[in-house]
């Protein structure tokens, strides 16, 4: 069983059933392994809860920096809405795992600072990169809470004026 099956098996079982459902016999049994092959890459419930965040984390980061544009906001703006629209939701999962432990939830919130103040010194309007960060926040959170809410077109005229809005 490898890593990365195991944490997709804990971000489903999250984002399908809730924090309470997150047990690693639960994780082993939607995964198809013994608990030992689970334990084997994760010794503690914790421990797979930090895979899931540094996995996000270190997705996110790819995402952004795969983007082509001038800043760093539209980059972001660019994969925040790739992300969304791709299906794979598992942020918010991630975050209801690691919620109630400061500890685990200490390195998405250094990233999220860091997401949140990367390159606005470069930015031809910050306010405006201010306020596209916090808008690509409310479409994860929405799109995690009800998935279905907005379709491919509404998703394309929220990014666009987005983007209108940081002057490209």
């Amino acid at each position: 069983m490898r890593r990365e099956e195991l944490l997709d098996a804990a971000e489903g079982l999250l984002s399908d059933q809730g924090s309470s459902a997150l047990t690693l016999a639960a994780v082993a049994e939607r995964a198809g392994c013994s608990k030992g092959g689970l334990l084997y890459h994760f010794a503690t419930k914790e421990a797979l809860i930090k895979g899931m965040v540094e996995r996000l984390i270190e997705e996110f980061d790819e995402l952004v920096a795969a983007q082509g544009h001038d800043t760093y906001t539209k980059n972001y703006l660019a994969a925040t809405f790739a992300a969304v629209q791709s299906g794979r939701l598992r942020r918010w999962a991630v975050v209801t795992g690691a919620s109630g432990n400061l500890y685990l939830l200490t390195p998405l919130r250094e990233a999220m600072a860091r997401w949140h103040r990367e390159g606005l010194e470069s930015e031809p309007d910050p306010v405006a990169a201010r306020i596209v960060r916090l808008a690509c926040e409310g479409v994860w959170d929405v799109a995690s809470h009800d998935p279905g809410l907005y379709d491919e077109r509404h998703y394309a005229e929220l990014e666009r004026r987005l983007l209108d809005l940081l002057g490209g």
